[in-house]
């Protein structure tokens, strides 16, 4: 079939840009619309809110990003990201008990959302296909029922309205994503929304960590514990590029963490273990403590519409999550190759929306099945989920994987499993297999840890005048 003329990606941050990069394959001409300035840098923008909280990018997600932008992980790890080992290079403590820090399996990268921004949009836009139009606004859709045909924009700057036409629309949005609005214009029925809202806040700061802690310092994470009716808290801490630490608290509905400095430290020193506390007390704050609210799971079920023609949503348009569980950009990433295969496969004709919509849908489906079912625990929990079947279907699967973690804290081989899991390198058949489920139901081989993981080593590298001696991080 012979090439289309023109797509539009509605948006321009991470998703956005990847979508461009996979349509100039199969459109002689790609535009992104961009109602913010594009930084020319590594930097934080207005139109991505959340991006100075802690970002990261699952191994499943890196594997996905390769086949998309190839060698985009080593420039990446070229500019200050890092790359963290899973479970070596973390001490976590689950609402199951202290993880054993066995030797490499799977691993994330971490840095600031303005580095892995910057980073994929300048690979991206070396593509001679793609342009951007930055202080542009989407107003609504064109054509109707049947096919979109384009899009209404504003400029931003002058207020002008223009029509611009397209083969094909990619609304990459984000949360704020209007397009449920512009479908109903056209005549299309209202998305259904799922929603698992925990009502989680978050408070996150950067710091310069101690200048002799390293490159190989550990990630942290505190998990909630499980206590009936009272707020989950937790926090992590992030090692990212310059020698920095992005330490973010958590809590959800009832025991959102503040945000001024005394705050701060105060909902540090109360959650299950001080790690935290004693850590942020070793490092050098970098500006402002910033609030983040509306970190809830909700999918928007786009692929049970007759979508028009046209017209294709992707990242956070389709589906968000508690950010907690740091699959959010995995996600994204996961549904634009799903973009890409179904083009590749199909090409672009009449029908092909909604069968990449489906596409997409299904790369949220692990990580939908995960975070929702583990909110739902959490009291004052908001919810859609009506049916008796699906919650207790929710909950046995949660009771599972508290038990496979639980498990893995002492099996090295459910821990792999798990961890493919968490990291969205496979899917949940992995934690279902018979070999699996026998080490699950065994039990744990090795007996459970009682303190955090770290090595002396390490606690001699945050070591500081104000704590000399950190014994309260030490194994126990």
């Amino acid at each position: 079939m012979t090439r289309s003329a023109h797509a539009a990606v509605l948006g321009g941050g991470l998703v956005g840009m990847l979508a461009a990069s996979v349509l100039a394959h199969h459109f002689d001409k790609v535009t992104v619309i961009e109602r913010d300035e594009l930084p020319n840098g590594p930097m934080y923008r207005k139109g991505v809110p959340q991006s100075q909280h802690a970002h990261l990018l699952m191994c499943g997600g890196v594997s996905t990003l390769e086949g998309l932008l190839p060698g985009i992980s080593q420039e990446l790890l070229a500019v200050g990201a890092r790359h963290v080992g899973l479970p070596n290079n973390i001490v976590s403590y689950t609402a199951q008990g202290w993880t054993r820090r066995f030797p490499e399996m799977r691993f994330l990268i971490s840095c600031s959302r303005g580095l892995l921004d910057w980073v994929v949009r300048d690979r991206v836009l070396r593509e001679s296909a793609i342009s951007v139009r930055q202080k542009t606004e989407a107003m609504n859709l064109l054509g109707d029922r049947h096919c979109v045909t384009g899009v209404k924009l504003l400029d931003r700057q002058t207020q002008t309205k223009t029509d611009l036409l397209a083969d094909l629309v990619i609304d990459a949005t984000g949360s704020t994503s209007k397009a449920n609005d512009w479908l109903v214009e056209l005549g299309i029925p209202a998305v259904v929304e799922e929603i698992v809202d925990p009502g989680i806040g978050y408070a996150s700061r950067f710091f310069q960590a101690p200048i002799d802690a390293g490159l190989d310092f550990p990630a942290v994470t505190i998990a909630p514990a499980r206590v009936p009716g009272e707020p989950g808290k937790g926090g992590t801490l992030v090692p990212i590029e310059n020698s920095q630490w992005i330490v973010t608290l958590a809590g959800t509905r009832g025991g959102e963490p503040p945000t001024d400095e005394a705050g701060f430290v105060r909902y540090a020193h109360e959650l299950r273990h001080p790690i935290l506390a004693k850590l942020v007390g070793a490092a050098t704050p970098l500006g402002p403590i910033r609030g983040y609210r509306g970190g809830r799971n909700r999918r928007r079920r786009y692929e049970r519409l007759h979508l028009p023609d046209g017209f294709i949503a992707v990242g956070d348009s389709v589906a968000t999550f508690n950010p907690i569980y740091g699959h959010g950009m995995t996600v994204g990433v996961r549904g634009v190759a799903a973009l890409k295969a179904e083009l590749q496969r199909r090409h672009y004709y009449p029908g092909t929306s909604r069968q990449v919509q489906r596409a997409v849908a299904h790369a949220a489906d692990t990580a939908w099945l995960v975070a929702s079912g583990q909110d739902l625990w959490h009291p004052n929990v908001i919810t859609t989920r009506k049916t008796r079947k699906s919650n207790v279907f929710a909950r046995t699967l949660q009771r599972y994987i508290d038990r496979l973690t639980k498990v893995a804290n002492g099996d090295p081989i459910v821990a792999a499993a798990l961890l493919d899991v968490l990291t969205l390198s496979g899917g949940l058949a992995r934690i279902r297999s018979a070999r699996t489920v026998f080490h699950t139901l065994r039990g744990p081989r090795l007996p459970p840890l009682t303190g955090p993981t770290f090595t002396p080593a390490e606690l001699l590298r945050v070591a500081h005048p104000g704590h000399p001696q950190p014994d309260v991080l030490a194994s126990e």
